[in-house]
């Protein structure tokens, strides 16, 4: 009777130790697969975006698998991030500087200013009818002066060459350094959110955090001088050579037909190879800090927290202090993810960010590969891109080929055109399905 508990003691740690990598190995294999079947440069860019959705996944991970934390917000940290890499990387518009700059300066810390002189009004007096009606006198006044000092000099800037400028530009600096500046936007934000959200049901803050993000959106997208708005900002420096630069160097050339390969091919290929490691040293490092934590004794207190919030605070543990550091700590790798995206894209494109793709599809990344557990949010990630890339060309393929067998021009031919790219959707609810019916804590479970 007692050889068969014996036996799963035995057996279960094994199969545990190797789902994990053999996981691993079949992603790598699905790589491989589509290397060879649509282009290697096709499956290097598969991979590092790929690379970069498992460092989104890593930062909701923090906030949901540590802590519990639902944060719906995430497309407004990314934007943060890649808001980033034109604050840093992009050359200054000298013009727009001498015709607004400063006065903008000037309105930003005047707004600055009445914010915290309201907090230090409502820390210092009483609660009482003249603090509500202080607060409001300043809150008003603040305002108004604050758009009587910004709006000439957002008028001017805007006006410098709309087509080509009309906003400040950025610091001109390295765009690597733009990588861990994404990272500080998005904690400060998250810490300024936290201050006041962290106190909510978790319900209320899923919809404070998604209600934060549109309002970010809606900066990028209106405020011209900040980043263009929607006209976009383009040319973003590249942290690695560039195509057109390698094709014309004769070493280079001379490499590439080494290996059978023409200098068009093997520049997009030695770039994307580029990216990918220095995709993999941000992965690599954050991995490893968040392994720290997550087995040191912040970490099992994090856990301790969202596990039992009453039992934490009857042991004296500032529950909410917690929450805030989580959450900032999360936030922050998400906006590193969100600066590495807008790099490799080589454009910020705040019209792009969508609540589907960038919060919903980061979402089941963390939840198919295994939340609380830090390789099963880098599965999740690689997975699911790889998913919702190649699932709408064969859907396009299939579908394709079935409407060639009906009449042409009928009603169902034309629905299957274009059912291809609604595979993906269709797709992504299937295998969430399947993953909470058969392995509900994911793919590589939290141990």
């Amino acid at each position: 009777m007692t050889t068969v508990p014996q036996t799963r003691a035995i057996a279960t740690p094994a199969r545990d130790s190797l789902r994990t990598p053999l996981l691993f190995l079949g992603m790598g294999v699905l790589l491989v697969l589509t290397g060879f079947l649509m282009g290697a440069n096709y499956a290097l860019l598969v991979v590092n975006m790929g690379l970069v959705s498992a460092i989104m996944a890593l930062g909701v991970n923090l906030q949901w698998g540590f802590a519990g934390l639902f944060n719906i917000g995430v497309m407004g940290f990314l934007a943060l991030g890649g808001l980033a890499a034109v604050l840093i990387a992009m050359p200054p518009v000298t013009e727009a500087w001498a015709a607004g700059g400063l006065r903008i300066l000037l309105g930003l810390l005047l707004g600055a200013a009445t914010v915290v002189l309201l907090v230090l009004l409502r820390m210092r007096m009483a609660p009482s009818r003249r603090r509500m009606a202080v607060m409001i006198a300043v809150g008003i006044a603040g305002f108004v002066l604050f758009r009587r000092v910004i709006d000439p000099g957002i008028v001017a800037v805007e006006a410098v060459t709309p087509a080509a400028t009309g906003y400040l530009g950025g610091l001109g600096l390295p765009v690597l350094l733009a990588w861990p500046a994404g990272g500080l936007l998005a904690a400060g934000a998250a810490w300024l959110i936290g201050k006041t959200a962290l106190g909510l049901r978790s319900d209320y803050l899923a919809i404070a955090t998604l209600g934060i993000a549109e309002i970010i959106l809606a900066v990028l997208k209106n405020e011209d001088w900040l980043a263009r708005g929607v006209k976009n900002v383009i040319g973003i420096p590249r942290p690695v050579p560039r195509e057109i630069d390698l094709q014309r160097s004769p070493d280079f050339v001379e490499q590439a037909a080494r290996f059978g390969l023409n200098a068009v091919d093997a520049s997009k290929i030695w770039v994307n190879l580029l990216y990918m490691l220095l995709i993999l040293a941000v992965l690599g490092l954050v991995l490893l800090l968040s392994q720290l934590a997550l087995k040191s004794p912040w970490g099992r207190m994090v856990r301790a927290i969202r596990d039992n919030e009453v039992a934490a605070e009857a042991m004296g543990k500032d529950v909410t202090a917690r929450h805030l550091q989580i959450f900032v700590l999360g936030s922050a790798v998400i906006g590193i993810a969100g600066a590495i995206m807008v790099t490799l894209d080589g454009q910020l494109t705040p019209g792009s960010y969508q609540p589907l793709r960038y919060t919903f599809l980061i979402w089941v990344m963390v939840i198919v590969g295994g939340s609380g557990n830090n390789w099963g949010a880098i599965l999740g990630g690689l997975l699911i891109w790889w998913l919702w890339v190649i699932v709408a060309p064969l859907g396009q393929l299939v579908f394709g080929s079935l409407a060639t067998m009906m009449p042409e021009g009928s009603f169902m031919a034309q629905r299957l055109a274009d059912a291809g790219e609604q595979m993906r959707l269709l797709t992504m609810g299937v295998v969430l399905l399947l993953v909470l019916r058969f392995s509900p804590r994911g793919l590589i479970p939290e141990r």
